[in-house]
């Protein structure tokens, strides 16, 4: 829990010229007595493409600090132009509003501040050189970005947990590292050699189909062939196994289709689209 709690921030003058100074009003709650100071600070970024331009435009440390609801204005000098690339100073850029406990930052407020001519006529058509004196600041301080850390303050028992926590009992733990990833390569294994039994009783079975009927397929041609063992195929992988005779005009249109080859080649000399489709059948049942 934070020692500290910022409760609000106000801009006193805004918008306003770019050269005025910057007028906070900070109310924030104290819930301890502090041992040192608050150092609040305000950051002006120069660059959108590198912190080098960044300038602290002021600094401010308050204490002693009193415990409950406290209120102060924190008065801030404008940006240095020379520090700031000339076409950077107009168009958005940020300020950042920090405060501090003992070197260590526990809140961040980032406010988005629009740099633009204080004339229509001048903003549509700039000149060459920035007119700095017509130059008008617009802080968007109703969009503040606020960011909190959790610090030590001046006990022990107020720092944050560290990350990642002590953990003595791992040093307890025997050394894995012989068996890590044993049971992937275990199972990987035993998967393999069930897929390689499955193969050879695949290949077995059809040894056995294709001698079994020898006979009944002389004289059959090649692709009468292929198709037969696509569909014996389909069949020992958990197709439909009651295709019976009433379903076999919904494999029809399919066998018709591939026996298309077939009768072509009755009219060159070879067996006739019926031997094929019988030999089909035949293999179908089996």
């Amino acid at each position: 829990m934070s020692v500290v709690s910022l409760l609000g921030v106000k801009i006193l003058n805004n918008p306003a010229k770019f050269t005025d100074s910057y007028h906070f009003e900070i109310t924030f709650e104290c819930l301890e007595q502090l041992q040192k100071d608050l150092e609040w600070k305000l950051t002006y970024v120069g660059s959108a493409t590198s912190s080098e331009h960044d300038q602290e435009l002021d600094s401010l440390l308050v204490g002693p600090i009193p415990t409950g609801t406290n209120k102060f204005i924190f008065e801030a000098d404008p940006p240095n132009l020379n520090r700031i690339p000339s076409t950077e100073i107009l168009g958005v850029t940020v300020i950042l509003l920090t405060c501090s406990y003992d070197d260590r930052e526990f809140v961040r407020v980032g406010y988005y501040v629009n740099n633009e001519y204080d004339s229509e006529e001048l903003n549509a058509d700039p000149p060459a050189k920035t007119d700095i004196a017509r130059v008008r600041r617009n802080v968007l301080a109703d969009k503040p970005r606020v960011t909190r850390f959790a610090i030590k303050w001046d006990t022990e028992e107020s720092a944050p947990a560290e990350f990642p926590p002590e953990q003595p009992e791992a040093d307890q733990v025997g050394d894995d590292g012989a068996a890590y990833g044993q049971e992937e390569v275990e199972l990987e294994e035993g998967l393999k050699a069930e897929l390689a039994a499955e193969e050879a009783k695949a290949v077995a079975e059809g040894e056995d189909e294709d001698m079994g009927g020898a006979e009944d397929t002389a004289g059959v041609n090649d692709d009468a062939s292929d198709v037969g063992s696509e569909d014996l195929e389909a069949e020992s992988s958990g197709s439909d196994d009651e295709e019976g005779d009433d379903e076999e005009g919904e494999g029809g249109e399919d066998e018709d289709m591939e026996m298309g080859d077939a009768e072509h080649g009755a009219q060159n000399g070879e067996k006739s689209t019926a031997v094929d489709h019988k030999h089909q059948a035949d293999v179908m049942v089996h």
